[in-house]
């Protein structure tokens, strides 16, 4: 049987033969698309509309599917982010032992809540459901690093050295 024809890439950009390597390496599997996903963002920043079309696309998947777990896991994210990302669980351990403090000491020093990039897109702050680190509420994960029992003031001096 003649195999399908794969669509072309959205654009000429290189970093699309990246992708369509870990596509190809799974046999084009709708079991690699968080993997596939994983590689757009690395290669992109983000996963926008068209992107995920063309994952959609390639591995035989609705883009409601693709969509829903795009949105599902909080390490992906659907628009630019900042040089810097701090995601502040909220999960229910998290929340009892202060996340919500966190995330107002937050808002209060750079003027922007979850979801939101500093204008000079120096950071990012996100909200996560849950890190699965409960033993470390409130958790913080700053640039991939995981940090745990933060304060308002821990944080802010964490993210301080961070940004320097």
């Amino acid at each position: 049987m003649p195999r399908a024809k794969r669509p072309s890439p959205p654009t000429d950009d290189k970093r699309w033969k990246l992708v369509d390597v870990v596509m190809s390496r799974s046999g084009y599997s709708a079991s690699s698309l968080i993997e596939v996903l994983h590689k757009v963002q690395d290669c992109f920043g983000y996963l926008d509309s068209t992107s995920m079309t063309y994952v959609a696309r390639c591995l035989g998947l609705p883009l409601s599917k693709v969509f829903g777990v795009s949105t599902f896991y909080h390490l992906f994210t659907l628009k630019p982010v900042g040089e810097h990302t701090c995601v502040v669980c909220t999960g229910t351990a998290c929340y009892i032992k202060g996340s919500d403090r966190l995330l107002e000491s937050l808002a209060g020093r750079f003027q922007i809540g979850p979801g939101e990039t500093t204008a000079d897109r120096r950071l990012s702050i996100m909200q996560a459901r849950c890190l699965g680190a409960c033993g470390l509420a409130p958790a913080v994960v700053i640039d991939r690093t995981v940090l745990g029992k933060e304060s308002p003031d821990k944080l802010l001096h964490d993210l301080e050295d961070v940004l320097r």
